[in-house]
């Protein structure tokens, strides 16, 4: 993949600092560096136009004064790709809109739990939910606030819940995610621990509300049921990249993952629990190839980065 004899491309990035120090790491810099790749830190308080010249440009940021600056740069630079564009990345920032993508795919054997807005903490009488349920902000910002989720078990674990805020049913799904990470062409798909089993039986017992940062003390009380990890299978592959393919068309996106779990009534069933804009790549096997590579697609116009 080595380009070295012509011009290396300038991808500029503009990131919060939690988000640089995971990411652009001295492995990244280095591969992309010997493939023909420079990463340049932007200042996003000047203008862009100022700066580069740019090849692309990645961000993660979500201020007005950062959309405006980026608007103003593409207006100026049509032909120069932006990863991504605002417009796809705030269908993910709420916790509704992110999961109706799934639902407009239409894919068998697939969907998302059933799931309302509360905007007010009144009237919660009538949910035509069954519990547990699972209680996240409704904005998905990577805010600390936004991580604050919480598992419900009955009514009066509503009581403390500031609005507006997703109620999402829990599934029994064996204990198991399956996290799926895209970079363009590049998918992988890999299954982590997660919230153990509640049956019907334990739920009796369960009261009130528990923080997920909690949960993993659930099982130990006896209150979840065990999961059995190692022998889990993965999803078919063809689904994953059925999934892959429709999201990335449906939400105009290159660079992001989903959580996915396997009904626990119906193991044919998979359901989408999250999506994530340009989420922690470094865990990831071979990720500094994976991610240069992409960056050489995107600018060599081999993967359509939506409005650019």
């Amino acid at each position: 993949m080595s380009n070295l004899s012509s011009k290396p491309y300038q991808i500029g990035y503009a990131l919060t600092p939690k988000k640089e120090q995971t990411f652009i790491v001295p492995s990244l810099l280095s591969h992309a560096s010997q493939n023909g790749v420079v990463l340049t830190k932007i200042d996003p308080t000047k203008p862009l136009i100022q700066q580069g010249p740019f090849d692309c440009i990645l961000h993660k940021l979500y201020d007005s004064d950062w959309k405006q600056n980026l608007q103003d740069f593409a207006s100026r630079n049509p032909n120069i790709p932006i990863i991504a564009s605002p417009e796809s990345i705030d269908i993910l920032r709420n916790r509704i809109s992110m999961l109706e993508t799934v639902s407009k795919l239409k894919i068998n054997n697939t969907g998302v739990p059933k799931q309302i807005t509360i905007t007010e903490v009144t009237g919660l009488e009538n949910l035509k939910l069954n519990f547990p349920l699972i209680a996240k902000p409704l904005d998905a910002d990577g805010s600390e606030t936004s991580h604050k989720l919480h598992l419900i078990f009955d009514k009066d674990g509503l009581k403390n819940l500031t609005a507006p805020f997703v109620l999402q049913e829990f599934v029994n799904h064996g204990g198991v995610v399956f996290k799926v990470y895209v970079a363009g062409k590049y998918f992988r798909c890999v299954k982590r621990k997660s919230l153990p089993d509640i049956s019907e039986e334990k739920l009796v017992n369960l009261k009130g509300s528990l923080p997920f940062s909690q949960v993993s003390n659930l099982a130990a009380a006896g209150g979840g049921e065990g999961c059995k990890f190692e022998k889990t299978e993965m999803p078919p592959e063809s689904l994953v990249k059925e999934l892959v393919e429709g999201l990335k068309e449906e939400l105009r996106l290159n660079l992001f993952n989903f959580d996915v779990i396997r009904d626990g009534k119906n193991k044919e069933n998979y359901l989408v629990i999250d999506i994530n804009y340009f989420p922690g790549y470094a865990k990831m096997p071979d990720f500094e190839s994976v991610i240069t590579d992409f960056l050489r697609d995107v600018v060599h116009k081999d993967i359509n980065c939506g409005d650019n």
